[in-house]
């Protein structure tokens, strides 16, 4: 059984179930994460919803080019968990299946081609104040202590 992230689902109501992939991008300058602005402006990490057709990886790659404007390489899955939540850009109530990666961010074409987005470096310890889903915050958490014991060890 996943893990659950965030508020429970809510007795009686119906959910979609909605996959996404998403990634940790860890570079020099720390991780590439994304800032939308649209009506709840928030820092995520990059990606978003696996589209019919679509391979998980596959959507990783448009997702983060299109919030991002950077190519990746070498995603690697790290786990998943699930949220539910009302997706206002559909007009949805989803049970969101969430698919993480960490991936090595290897060229920017430039700037994000999705309206409202702006990609932005932080440390991980600024991501783990700024990123809005508890779920994504762990994945990081999980990520930074695991980068401070290679670091320890080199």
């Amino acid at each position: 059984m996943l893990r659950r992230f965030g508020e429970p689902p809510e007795t009686g109501r119906i959910y979609t179930l909605r996959t996404g992939a998403y990634a940790i991008l860890p570079g020099e300058d720390g991780l590439l994460v994304t800032y939308q602005s649209a009506e709840n402006s928030e820092y995520q990490l990059p990606g978003g919803g696996v589209d019919p057709g679509e391979s998980p990886t596959q959507a990783l790659v448009r997702e983060v080019h299109e919030e991002t404007g950077w190519r990746i390489a070498r995603p690697q899955r790290l786990g998943a968990y699930r949220r539910f939540t009302f997706m206002p850009e559909y007009d949805l109530w989803a049970e969101k299946l969430c698919l993480i990666y960490m991936a090595l961010p290897v060229m920017c074409y430039g700037p994000p081609t999705e309206a409202d987005h702006t990609a932005l470096w932080m440390t991980p310890d600024i991501a783990l104040r700024h990123l809005v889903n508890s779920g994504d915050r762990e994945f990081v958490r999980r990520f930074a202590l695991r980068a401070a014991i290679f670091q320890k060890r080199g």
